[in-house]
């Protein structure tokens, strides 16, 4: 009893002393004693722990909620860059009034803290879907298999491949999305096209190299038939593109076009069957403006830095995340006048109104599905003024 009382009482160093001579002479595990000499205080507050005070108030979570959907749901760590870089512009715009106190606590928040406050379950329904992709055996032998030979920290580099908008049936014509991402920036186009046949891929293309503010230096497919033909390896060829393909039934080979496949279309347009021209119109305006603008300047992307592995567990760091328009900016391998073009356009725009605009097009989307099915034709509105970079 009467050790327990000096520990209680003694100092930080004295403690030290206590337990060094007491394990010693009894051979106990140190923390085993740490323990029982603190016993009486754990038992006196019935086991409870000491809870910190709270740093950020329920005021703070209307607005979190607010800016998290006005940026389509992100995890914390891609939420906290678009809390510290858009919040006085969404300020100044009038879609989020708050106090200069919430403001800057919200600026404070770690990402950690973020997920904590907008913690909600989600259970994701996986449905197995079947693929559209048939192989092309043409000039196969000529085009390398890339694995790992491309410089992904140069621009420049881009993975293609088609998302099939079939519904559950792959007969007949339906559309098809020719999806588009740069390696080191992610920066990404969409073209809808009716088929996958070659001429309309290769157009589907060009279309979008205009759109892009980057030079071109390498292309990687899958082995799909609208892929692997001599319209398009004439094309990298005349272009002075490096055209490589993946390997067959490895979609990991063409792992960053694969994700925007989900996050860019499949998430946008979901997996209903689209077959009609005013479909197509409908598609093709939401990617050549509102979705690329929105999702190239204010969807930040996470890059890995580092993999470790130690035994059987893998360690993975990641950079901070960062939208695919501020990798442009800051990367060294585009010229003055291309970056003051994309600063430009980045003033102009306003995330929340990008947002509704995108959920306009796709509910009209929705309606023309709808009506085509009951067998009511519509008529598309006005065009709306398009913002087209490039």
């Amino acid at each position: 009893m009467g050790l327990r009382e000096d520990y209680l009482k003694a100092t930080k160093k004295e403690k030290t002393r206590i337990l060094n001579e007491y394990t010693k002479n009894t051979r106990h595990n140190r923390k085993y004693v740490i323990a029982m000499l603190n016993a009486d205080d754990v038992w006196a507050n019935n086991g409870a722990r000491k809870l910190r005070p709270k740093r950020y108030g329920p005021e703070i979570n209307a607005p979190l909620v607010k800016l998290w959907g006005i940026f389509d749901f992100p995890c914390g760590q891609r939420l906290k860059p678009c809390i510290t870089e858009e919040l006085e512009r969404l300020r100044v715009f009038g879609e989020i009034n708050l106090s200069d106190k919430i403001a800057a606590e919200l600026k404070q928040m770690s990402s950690a803290t973020i997920d904590r406050r907008l913690r909600i379950p989600r259970r994701a329904e996986r449905k197995r879907r079947f693929s559209t992709t048939r192989p092309g055996s043409l000039l196969k032998k000529k085009i390398p298999i890339r694995l790992t030979d491309w410089d992904t920290q140069k621009v420049g580099f881009l993975e293609v491949d088609l998302v099939a908008h079939c519904g559950s049936s792959a007969r007949g014509d339906f559309l098809n999305t020719a999806s588009l991402t740069e390696i080191a920036t992610g920066w990404w186009e969409g073209e809808a096209i009716m088929g996958k046949g070659q001429k309309v891929t290769l157009e589907a293309i060009k279309l979008m190299k205009q759109r892009t503010p980057f030079k071109w230096l390498g292309l990687d497919s899958d082995n799909g038939g609208e892929f692997i033909n001599y319209p398009l390896s004439d094309y990298c060829h005349d272009e002075k593109l490096i055209f490589t393909r993946s390997r067959e039934n490895k979609k990991n080979d063409n792992a960053y076009v694969e994700q925007k496949n989900w996050t860019h279309v499949r998430k946008v347009l979901g997996y209903f069957r689209y077959d009609t021209s005013m479909e197509q119109t409908i598609i093709n305006s939401l990617y050549r403006n509102e979705l690329r603008l929105y999702k190239n300047f204010f969807q930040p992307i996470m890059k890995l830095s580092k993999k470790t592995r130690i035994g059987s567990k893998r360690h993975r760091k990641y950079e901070p995340a960062k939208t695919p328009f501020k990798r442009l900016i800051e990367s060294d391998q585009i010229d003055g006048a291309t970056k003051r073009e994309l600063k430009a356009v980045y003033q102009k725009l306003n995330p929340a109104a990008l947002k509704r605009a995108l959920e306009r097009k796709t509910l009209l989307l929705y309606q023309t599905y709808l009506s085509k099915k009951k067998g009511k034709i519509r008529t598309m509105p006005e065009p709306e003024k398009e913002v087209v970079y490039g």
